[in-house]
C-alpha cells in the first residue's frame, strides 16, 4: 500500500479554499466540489461532506503535517499570509533539534509545519511516546 493523501470535509469548503489558497497558492487540483494541493507524494483535498457541520470540536484527533528543514522560515512565511497561528515553533523534546508549529483552519481542524525526522529524532519520538 502507499499512503495517498487526506479528504476534509467541510460545511463550507469555499471558505477553506479561500484560507489555503492564500497559503499555498492556487489548488494543485480541482473539480466543481473538491479541491486540494499535493505536498511531494501525498496531498490534502477539502470539499463538501453531508455529516460535517460546524467547526471542528476535537481539532488534536487529525492533525495533517508538512515537513520542511525551515520552520522558522516557513512559519513566518505563513503566518504573514495570514494562517492562523495554534502554537509557536517549539521543540517537541529538550534540545532535540526537532521544530513543531501549529495552525487552524477555518473550521478549527490543526496542521503543523515538523523538521523532517531522521533516524535519531525518531528514535528521540518512540521515547517520548513510550513514556507517555
Amino acid at each position: 500500500m502507499k499512503f495517498g493523501g487526506i479528504l476534509v470535509g467541510s460545511e463550507n469548503p469555499d471558505r477553506l479554499k479561500e484560507y489555503y489558497t492564500k497559503l499555498f497558492g492556487k489548488p494543485t487540483f480541482e473539480d466543481s466540489a473538491y479541491f486540494g494541493w499535493q505536498f511531494g507524494e501525498g496531498g490534502i483535498s477539502f470539499g463538501p461532506h453531508s455529516e460535517v457541520k460546524g467547526k471542528n470540536r476535537e481539532p488534536g484527533r487529525v492533525i495533517w503535517n508538512l515537513e520542511t528543514p525551515d520552520v522558522q522560515g516557513e512559519f513566518a512565511k505563513l503566518k504573514g499570509k495570514g494562517a492562523t497561528v495554534v502554537k509557536e515553533p517549539y521543540d517537541p523534546a529538550e534540545n532535540s533539534g526537532m521544530l513543531i508549529t501549529t495552525f487552524a483552519d477555518p473550521d478549527g481542524n490543526y496542521f503543523q509545519l515538523m523538521s523532517p525526522m531522521d533516524a535519531a529524532m525518531m528514535e528521540t519520538a518512540q521515547q517520548m511516546a513510550s513514556k507517555r
